[in-house]
């Protein structure tokens, strides 16, 4: 079993960056594949992200392909979300879980999550 802890969250303004990161507090991430997830207020969850184990395969969802950056540090156990030329759409509690990764479904199969992490963009 693992337990996943996201940070990083918090507000910027259109245009701006955070950088979240995926925590394992028990457990070792290096033995699951990872998406990242986010619910908006109102609105569905959506799949934005994953990577798998070893880190060689990634998906986008498409409204942050180009924007957003996935990557892990087995060694430190951690996984991060790199976010770009964030937008008002962006605003949403992102969360990281254990899942499956497919190149054209992204993350599904979800086991463990974390709590989430709030991320506001706004003027």
């Amino acid at each position: 079993q693992v337990q996943l802890v996201e940070s990083g969250g918090g507000w910027v303004q259109p245009g701006g960056s955070l950088r979240l990161s995926c925590a394992a507090s028990r457990g070792t991430l290096a033995l699951y594949s990872i998406g990242w997830f986010r619910q908006a207020p109102g609105k569905e969850r959506e799949g934005v992200s994953c990577i798998r184990s070893s880190g060689g395969l990634t998906y986008y969802a498409d409204s942050v392909k180009g924007r957003f950056t996935i990557s892990r540090d087995n060694a430190k156990n951690m996984v991060y979300l790199q976010m770009s030329s964030l937008k008002s759409e962006d605003t949403a509690i992102y969360y990281c879980a254990t899942s499956a990764c497919s190149y054209d479904r992204g993350p599904y199969g979800m086991d463990y999550w974390g709590k989430g992490t709030l991320v506001t963009v706004s003027s």
